[in-house]
């Protein structure tokens, strides 16, 4: 065992994601026909051919041949269902598992209701450009065939028209054979770069209609997402120039891939050139945050330390960073000219529309190259060496961070949440473990990431409620490694979608939970108590209407109904610690452990820093 420079254990290694395959959940009651003839199961045969593991799924009618193509032509195997309480959660799950696999798993929505559940869940994913793989059904469309009342209220003429603007692409496939293609379609749109939800809705007379002919099934291997677009040599060399001539290169580590080999050429780009590199924390790692040319650690928004690093840059590198023109906003001042070159490397225009706004500001760009980072990185890199003549280690450009000791916990004092941070930076120093999400206000400057798995970034969206599907989803991504999957989350990220977490115990998929919890949505307590101060308004009247107490609720219990284990309220730190310890052992066993870490909003040095709960802005 090698010991990584943070004290993890292990090293930085690759590792199989999602290759475990489930057994004795939801045995099949009596063997079945597994003969294909009807159109539903030319569907579900398509599913597996790509390689679907799984579909979450809520229950619903307008798919019930599908579902028995699932179960009685495929023996709920390749995919495997996984029963969600709720059509957000389903769609939430999935999202979680691209995070980590940066590859679709599949959903089935109940008809317009269901899709309509879980938009929010679609929302996420589009803005965090993860892909999932949607399926939907409506119908039946010949309305001489529509049972009365429901089947009439359960159709619509365009269903995909509620999620287009934030999916890449749907469609409604009139016959087996085209819903076969269809499927190849959806998921090699949603897997190409820049990724993204795709919608594929099922007509119910459609999957219930015999096979009268032979389906043909395309050869997967032939219809693979496409390789990004390579940058050009042209565009390399401009870009390396501009990079070796700068005397304060400065690199913005976007959205990248969770490869471990373009994690390694990150570094040694920023090493080649001694460039200051800055990272977001609303995003998976992309560099190690203990590096001396990290000189400020993810920041939710920049610090005074990220706005005079991006004032003193001559040269900027934009990979793929999310909101280029609000970070410049954000350091330089809203009207403040950049007068550093800059080169912006990224594939997201070609998912930008007029009806999201999640494209931001338009950003300036002396080179832009349309490209993903990981096309770019390493012919970068090679031309920076070869420019150079050397492929040693520049000299650091800006100074390296100062990283005073992190003071102890408060012990036995009621926790703030930075007390509880510091508790889960030990606790994950010496541990491989992966965070599926940080609670609303993180103290930043107590995560520790050495590997691009140690944080699979926010939800996309901003929805509470998120949270506890898409732990489960990249729990249920990670199932079978070595890594520890963790999460942090609000008590109203907790409350909104604790249901989520019956799958977890129902699928056996492990999991450590702790619930940050303030009792309060105190994210919106902060802007009333700017709305008050600006109004000349009594501050004190800041909580009504925000807190959950009058009764407490009992997060624990609502565990428990769920089928977790789990215990609190843990008061103070030294309990905290202990309780880690405990789950720990649950989650190593394969089991959920939830823990109720009380969190308080008034603690000494907590400042904005208490806000567990409420909307992320």
């Amino acid at each position: 065992m090698t010991t990584s420079s943070s004290g993890k254990t292990g090293g930085a290694r690759e590792i199989e994601l999602a290759t475990a395959r489930f057994d004795g959940k939801d045995p099949l009651i009596k063997p079945s026909n597994a003969q294909s003839g009807w159109a539903s199961d030319a569907m579900a045969e398509m599913l597996r051919r790509l390689d679907v593991r799984y579909i979450a799924l809520t229950p619903g009618a307008s798919y019930r041949g599908l579902h028995d193509s699932l179960v009685n032509y495929l023996g709920n195997r390749d995919p495997q269902m996984m029963v969600c309480l709720h059509e957000e959660h389903a769609v939430g799950i999935a999202q979680g598992y691209a995070k980590v696999t940066e590859r679709p798993m599949a959903v089935a929505l109940h008809s317009n209701v269901g899709l309509m559940h879980a938009t929010m869940a679609i929302f996420n994913a589009w803005c965090a450009r993860n892909p999932v793989l949607i399926l939907g059904a409506t119908g039946p469309g010949d309305a001489e065939e529509r049972r009365p009342w429901i089947d009439w209220i359960h159709t619509a003429k365009d269903q995909g028209a509620l999620i287009r603007h934030y999916t890449k692409w749907d469609d409604e496939p009139r016959s087996a054979g085209a819903a076969v293609e269809s499927l190849t379609r959806a998921w090699q749109i949603a897997s190409t770069e820049p990724r993204g939800p795709t919608y594929v809705c099922l007509d119910v007379g459609l999957q219930e209609s015999k096979l009268d002919k032979d389906i043909r099934f395309p050869d997967v291997d032939r219809f693979r997402p496409g390789v990004p677009p390579a940058p050009s040599a042209e565009a390399i060399e401009q870009a390396a120039r501009m990079l070796v001539g700068a005397n304060k290169p400065v690199i913005l580590m976007g959205r990248v891939s969770r490869s471990l080999a373009s994690w390694d050429a990150r570094i040694a780009l920023a090493e080649a050139l001694g460039a200051a590199v800055l990272t977001d924390m609303k995003l998976a790692p992309a560099f190690p945050t203990a590096h001396p040319l990290h000189p400020v650690e993810p920041r939710f928004r920049p610090s005074p330390e990220s706005a005079r690093i991006t004032k003193e840059a001559d040269v900027i590198l934009s990979l793929d960073w999310l909101d280029l023109k609000g970070h410049f906003i954000q350091t330089l001042g809203k009207d403040a000219e950049v007068t550093a070159k800059v080169i912006h490397c990224t594939v997201d225009d070609y998912l930008h529309n007029g009806w999201s706004m999640d494209h931001f500001g338009l950003p300036p760009a002396d080179l832009k190259i349309l490209s993903t980072a990981d096309q770019l990185v390493q012919p970068l890199l090679d031309a920076v060496r070869r420019l150079r003549g050397t492929s040693a280690k520049a000299e650091p450009k800006f100074p390296p961070r100062a990283t005073p000791a992190l003071k102890p916990p408060r012990g036995e004092s009621m926790m703030g949440l930075r007390d509880l941070a510091l508790v889960v930076r030990a606790f994950c120093d010496t541990r491989e473990v992966t965070m599926a999400g940080f609670a609303l206000g993180w103290p930043s400057d107590t995560v520790n990431f050495s590997h691009p798995l140690d944080y699979v970034g926010f939800d996309g969206g901003g929805g509470v409620g998120s949270g506890p599907s898409n732990a489960i989803g990249t729990a249920l991504a990670l199932k079978g490694s070595h890594r520890l999957p963790m999460t942090v989350i609000g008590d109203g990220d907790f409350t909104m979608g604790c249901n989520a977490f019956w799958t977890a115990a129902h699928m056996g998929i492990p999991l450590l939970v702790v619930i940050a919890n303030n009792q309060v949505y105190y994210n919106d307590v902060a802007h009333q108590e700017r709305m008050a101060v600006v109004r000349g308004r009594p501050v004190e009247n800041k909580f009504v209407g925000q807190e959950m107490v009058k009764p407490t609720i009992d997060l624990i219990a609502i565990a428990k109904a769920q089928g977790l284990d789990g215990e609190g309220p843990v008061m103070n730190a030294t309990d905290f610690a202990a309780a880690l310890e405990r789950g720990e052992k649950v989650v190593r066993a394969g089991g959920v452990y939830v823990i109720n870490a009380r969190v308080d909003v008034g603690a000494p040095g907590e400042g904005d820093r208490g806000h567990t709960s409420g909307r992320r802005d």
